[in-house]
Parts: C-alpha cells; sequence; structure tokens
C-alpha cells in the first residue's frame, strides 16, 4: 500500500516543525510498514514569493490528490503589505474551501510533567481532556465584506446544512467519549448565533438523545476554560469563536507549540496542522517546539492513513519524551528542535508494538 502525503511547510518555523515531523515519520514508516511517500510543495508566503500567489493550481491539485495533507504554518510580517486577497492566509483559507473541511477538530490534554508551564493553577488543570470543534469553511472568515475610507464590513453567515454537519462531527465525538457536548455561541445578540443555537438543539434532540447537550455563550466560555476547564468534554462552535477559544485553550496547556488539529471533510484527504503561527522572530534558529506537529502527525495517521497502531506509537512516543524532561524553551527547558525530534525518534524506534 502507499500513501501519499502533501507537506505545505509554510513560512517561518513552518518547514522546521514539518521536517522534524517527516522524519519521525520515516521512522515510524520503517518500524510499521506504512508505504509513506512525501511531497513537498510551496504554500503560503513562500509560495507568494515563488508564483505570485498562496496557493497556486499545481499545489491545490497535488492537495487534492492526496492521501494527507501535513502543514507547518504560514504567513508573517514580511508579507504585510501583500494585498489582501493574496496573503498567505488567504491560501489556507481557499484550500479549506476547496477540500470542504468544515471541521477543525483540536484536543486538549494536560501532560503531566507541564502541568508547572500552565499559567493556571495545577489543581484547575490537572486531568483536562477536552476537544474543540471548530465550523471551518463558513461565518465571518468566509463572508462578503467592504471598505471605504470611513466604513468596512464584515459578514457573517451561515447555513442551517453548514451547523447541521458540523454538529454530527461533534456529537459523534462526544458519543464516543464522555457522552457531553458544549455548544458555544452568542445567542442574545446575534442572528447567526440563534440559528446555530436551534440547529443544534434539534440535530442532538432528533439524532442524538444520549448524548447531553448545554449552550454557553462564548464570553462565558472563555471564562470558565480558565476557571473550570475539567467540566467540559467536546465544545462545538462557530468559526471565529472557534479560532479564539482554541488559542485560549493552548496557554491553558502551557503553549502554543503543543496543540495539534485536523481539518476534515466528508471526503478526500485531511489537512493536519500544529494551532501555532509563524513564529517568524525565533525562524531559523532551531529552536520551534515540534511536538505539536507531531501530535498533528499522529491524528493524521490515524484519521486520514487508518494506521491506528502507528499513530499511538507516535503519540506514546512524544509523551515519552516530554515525561523524561525533553522539554523545549517554551515548555521551560532548553532541548531544540533537533534534539525534541531526535528524542521521539529514539523512542519510536524502541517502543513495544501497540495494537491497533
Amino acid at each position: 500500500m502507499s500513501r501519499r502525503i502533501v507537506v505545505l511547510g509554510g513560512d517561518g518555523i513552518g518547514p522546521e516543525v514539518t521536517d522534524a515531523a517527516v522524519r519521525v515519520l520515516r521512522a515510524l514508516d520503517a518500524r510499521h510498514g506504512l508505504g509513506l511517500h512525501f511531497d513537498a510543495q510551496p504554500f503560503g508566503g513562500a509560495a507568494i514569493d515563488l508564483h505570485g500567489e498562496p496557493l497556486p493550481d499545481a499545489v491545490l491539485q497535488a492537495c487534492r490528490g492526496a492521501d494527507a495533507i501535513l502543514l507547518g504554518a504560514v504567513g508573517g510580517p514580511r508579507w504585510a503589505d501583500v494585498p489582501v486577497a493574496i496573503r498567505p492566509e488567504a491560501g489556507l483559507l481557499k484550500l479549506r474551501s476547496a477540500l470542504a473541511l468544515y471541521a477543525n477538530i483540536r484536543p486538549l490534554r494536560v501532560h503531566a510533567a507541564l502541568v508547572e508551564a500552565s499559567p493556571l493553577k495545577a489543581d484547575r488543570i490537572r486531568g483536562v481532556d477536552l476537544v474543540v470543534v471548530r465550523e471551518l469553511t463558513g461565518g465571518i472568515y468566509f463572508g462578503a465584506r467592504t471598505r471605504s475610507d470611513t466604513h468596512a464590513t464584515d459578514e457573517c453567515a451561515y447555513s442551517v446544512a453548514e451547523v447541521e454537519r458540523v454538529t454530527r462531527t461533534a456529537a459523534r465525538l462526544a458519543r464516543s467519549r464522555r457522552g457531553k457536548l458544549t455548544s458555544v455561541d452568542k445567542a442574545n445578540v446575534l442572528e447567526t448565533s440563534r440559528l446555530w443555537r436551534d440547529v443544534v438543539t434539534r440535530v442532538l434532540r432528533d439524532e442524538f438523545p444520549e448524548v447531553q447537550l448545554e449552550h454557553l455563550l462564548v464570553d462565558a466560555m472563555a471564562m470558565y476554560l480558565v476557571s473550570r476547564p475539567r467540566d467540559f468534554d467536546v465544545i462545538v462552535t462557530e468559526n471565529l469563536f472557534g479560532d479564539v477559544l482554541t488559542d485560549e485553550c493552548a496557554a491553558v496547556s502551557g503553549s502554543l507549540g503543543m496543540m495539534p488539529s485536523a481539518s476534515l471533510g466528508d471526503s478526500g484527504p485531511g489537512l493536519f496542522e500544529p494551532i501555532h503561527g509563524s513564529a517568524p522572530d525565533i525562524a531559523g534558529l532551531g529552536i520551534a517546539n515540534p511536538y505539536g506537529t507531531l501530535l498533528s502527525a499522529a491524528m493524521m495517521l490515524r484519521e486520514s492513513l487508518h494506521a491506528a497502531a502507528a499513530a499511538a506509537t507516535l503519540e506514546a512516543a512524544v509523551h515519552a519524551a516530554i515525561a523524561e524532561g525533553v522539554l523545549t524553551r517554551d515548555l521551560g527547558g532548553s532541548a531544540d528542535t533537533a534534539t525534541a525530534t531526535a528524542a521521539v525518534i529514539a523512542r519510536v524506534e524502541t517502543a513495544q508494538a501497540i495494537a491497533a
């Protein structure tokens, strides 16, 4: 079996962390016989520099034909003066839309060895295990927008079908975990949120009656994530709210460098990336935290490549390296990217077989 992974290193530290992931995936391939083939493509600012646009047609076609896509990060001040329509971030929005990747899944687990790295008190975050499901192809990021010298608008729009499909994704996930779904909106102000709340309520009532549902306003959710994060299982929310809340989740974990994500649709390749940005201030220094990208690669193995045993091996190797004190600077340690990557590879190569 041959599995093709398109690697979009992107900008800043993106190529550094995806290179680390490819090294680890090659070690896993040698151990598990996964048949992995890697196809590096320019994306974001790197593609603008080469081709004048962030997502060239040839790169999109390569992504369409892949089994999975691994992304580093995009953007940076170098492209701040590029027209909005062709900025690096526009390429990411276009890719998500073109591949119909409507559900972004971001798990948050606080590793026992990283409790002290979090700004929150230890007794609040021990045992945190939640997942945010962010709707990814609708809302204000994809709405019509205007701009004049004196006025600007950004349209936020959602259809019933868009809310239904991401709700089903989140509800199925909740059903496989602890059976609780929290839907986040701003229904006291926004009409789109009132539609969101009505649709989520109906889908859970009619299709997932065994899943416990609660609704929270986004401002309350922002407060509860830092005051009682252990209370949550699966959280589903719209695009903008999900973008903000998951960065808050990353702070709870102790570092943006720790959180992985998977962007999935109903068919075709998934897109897997850490939630951190391109961090241009440390690009090229070799000190970026690769763990979020490695955990994203584990999600890729499980969700798109159906290699659950290899995914479990990778996750166990990352967690073992962290438990043994191989921590990058953002986690309070001194390990550089190469050291952290080598530590994971060493644990992959010596791991006991893990059943799928």
